[in-house]
């Protein structure tokens, strides 16, 4: 049976069985909560834990061998400016996409008085220290300082993406400069570590269907229903929005700009968002998400070790789509209405939030936080987080299958345009020489 089926397989079985516990009252009962879900959580943990500690070697080796086999540096800087306006770009369509959505269903009108007095007061504790991290969030010119490391070895230690990206680039770019005879005993070292990251990757994903059931069964079984139902509204915009995103924005780009038939880009991608869904984390799914870039989708290494390594940094469509949405649905709440100029506020506020969003569950609600403080509702923003944390990890869950797909949809769109640039070159080369 092929990986996807073995995955697809093992979510819908956790999904149930954590579905049958919760109705049931076998979640609450002693065997589960002493021994089923701390060995079902464990196998989770223990999956993402050996999928994560690939990630450094294997960012490191491929990103350095991508941008040193660049050879032109211009080259390296026609990628960044792709990407970056790629992930910009579709980050301010995805908020706009839940700002609209949210505006003229308006879920927070669903929501009544007691219910959501109710949700406050169960929720106060995790809101209030959502708050707290998002009070320590560093401002726009610490984020910009923080991107170059200190000390590159702390920041591979302290899976700090972003800055370890920022020192690579710098590295490889500087690697391709140095003698022909150098760079190839360096290419062939980091070529040896990325061959066995591979290696280690595939032995990992043997788990995963395994570590997917674990996982979804865990969530689910903690999942209240009762909460599920007085959120529906608020959930299924957002999941609305995100399947219309994945879908319109995705799928359109990928036809327009790759020429590539969007249902045959989500069949040959389909194990990634699985995964993703599965551990919330972009940063934990990345070792999958290179692969199946180079593997499925015909990516060249060196875009591919540039646009995904950044993408699961900076790229959180998913999330800022949520917090399109939230935000409305908080500010309908409390019966605040929202300006066209608050609006846009959100927009922007949200599109340069999702630059230092960590690539690990739940950092959407510390950045959701600044978001709110931006267009006035910093009042209620621990009370209107209170109220979408019962919701918000299955949700989580799927805006990292989107961020997910975004970063591979900008990896194939980036590596059909370099394509195209190199085939021009060709050709005025053979001109010149004619």
């Amino acid at each position: 049976m092929p990986l996807h089926r073995k995955v697809l397989l093992g979510l819908i079985l956790g999904a149930a069985i954590g579905i049958i516990s919760n109705i049931s009252g076998l979640a609450q009962t002693a065997f589960w909560t002493a021994w089923a879900l701390p060995v079902l959580e464990f196998s989770g943990a223990l999956f993402i834990r050996l999928i994560t500690m690939i990630v450094i070697p294997l960012v490191a080796a491929s990103l350095i061998m991508g941008v040193s086999s660049l050879g032109d540096l211009r080259k390296l800087g026609r990628i960044g400016a792709r990407t970056l306006g790629y992930y910009f770009g579709t980050t301010a369509i995805a908020i706009t996409i839940g700002l609209v959505l949210a505006t003229l269903i308006r879920p927070g009108a669903f929501m009544g008085e007691g219910m959501r007095d109710a949700l406050a007061i169960e929720f106060e504790q995790q809101a209030s220290t959502r708050v707290a991290q998002a009070s320590e969030t560093p401002g726009i010119l610490d984020l910009l300082l923080n991107m170059v490391p200190g000390n590159p070895v702390a920041a591979a230690a302290e899976g700090q993406l972003l800055p370890l990206i920022v020192f690579i680039v710098i590295f490889g770019a500087a690697l391709a400069l140095v003698s022909e005879r150098q760079r190839n005993t360096t290419i062939d070292v980091v070529s040896a570590v990325n061959d066995a990251s591979l290696i280690v990757i595939g032995w990992v994903m043997k788990l995963a269907p395994v570590a997917v059931f674990a996982l979804i069964t865990s969530v689910v079984s903690k999942f209240g229903l009762d909460v599920l139902g007085s959120l529906a509204v608020y959930a299924s915009v957002v999941v609305f929005g995100l399947l219309l995103h994945m879908t319109m924005t995705y799928g359109g780009l990928v036809a327009l700009l790759a020429r590539m038939h969007p249902l045959d880009f989500f069949r040959r991608i389909r194990d990634v968002p699985l995964i993703a869904f599965s551990t919330s984390s972009s940063s934990a799914t990345l070792p999958v998400t290179m692969r199946a870039a180079e593997e499925k989708l015909g990516v060249s290494r060196p875009v591919a070790s540039f646009v995904l390594p950044l993408g699961a940094t900076i790229n959180m469509d998913g999330t800022a789509l949520y917090q399109g949405v939230a935000t409305v649905f908080i500010a309908q709440v409390y019966g605040v209405d929202l300006s066209f100029a608050q609006l846009t506020t959100v927009v922007l506020t949200a599109t340069l939030a999702s630059i230092g969003a960590a690539g690990v569950p739940s950092a959407g609600l510390v950045t959701l936080i600044l978001v709110l403080e931006s267009v006035g509702l910093a009042s209620h923003a621990a009370t209107g987080i209170a109220l979408i944390l019962g919701v918000d990890r299955v949700l989580d869950m799927l805006r990292t299958a989107t961020n997910v797909t975004g970063d591979l949809s900008c990896a194939v769109v980036v590596s059909r345009a370099e394509e195209r640039a190199a085939e021009r070159e060709a050709r005025v080369m053979l001109e010149t020489a004619g």
